[in-house]
This record gives structure tokens, C-alpha cells and sequence, in this order.
């Protein structure tokens, strides 16, 4: 139990962290516009940063991705688990049910005539 409360909480964590990159890796937008007035050095250099810190967040969500779906699969085997499970008990509690010896209704007494 306590496992999968642990699984749970780290899928929500995992989930709000790819949110929290994808909308870091939005805010940065495009490369920004080559300036004609600098030299090409100068442009190429701020392109450079850009594509550095655009690359960092897309390694980040690639690393965090990737621990969501390890905890998913996690999950999803916990579910399978629990359903095998679940077959083996209803298995067992209908052959419970068919081997119980049906009881034998009791004879209605009959009606005494009235007088």
C-alpha cells in the first residue's frame, strides 16, 4: 500500500515537473532575430545560448519523461497484478458457490380445513 501511495505521488510530481519544463521551454520561444547592426559573431553567439539552454530544458524533459514512464509501467503492472488477483477470488468464491449443496425447501404445511 505504502509502495503504491509512493508510485502515485511520484507520477503527480513527475507530471507537474514536465509541465513546469514544457512551459520553461515555451517561455523561451524562438531564437531570437539576428540583429543586422551586430557583427556575425555577435548573432552567433546569442543563437548559441539559445540553442544551450533550449537543449538543457529538452534533456531535462527527456530525463523526466523517462521516469514517468518507468512509474507508469510500474503502475500498470501493480494493476495487472491486483487483476490476476482478482480472477483467482472470483474463481474461487464461484466454485465456493457451485459446490455448496443447495438446501432442500421445507414442505408448506398444509392448510387444516376450516369447520
Amino acid at each position: 500500500m505504502l509502495t503504491e501511495i509512493k508510485i502515485s505521488t511520484n507520477i503527480y510530481d513527475l507530471q507537474k515537473e514536465i509541465q513546469q519544463l514544457q512551459s520553461e521551454l515555451d517561455d523561451l520561444g524562438d531564437p531570437t532575430v539576428r540583429i543586422p547592426e551586430l557583427i556575425e559573431n555577435s548573432n552567433l553567439i546569442r543563437l548559441n545560448e539559445y540553442l544551450i539552454k533550449s537543449d538543457q530544458k529538452k534533456t531535462n524533459l527527456i530525463s523526466i519523461y523517462e521516469q514517468y514512464s518507468k512509474s507508469m509501467g510500474v503502475l500498470l503492472s501493480s494493476v495487472f497484478e491486483i487483476q490476476a488477483q482478482l480472477k483467482e477470488i472470483l474463481h474461487e468464491q464461484s466454485s465456493l458457490i457451485e459446490s455448496k449443496p443447495k438446501p432442500k425447501p421445507k414442505p408448506k404445511p398444509k392448510p387444516k380445513p376450516k369447520k
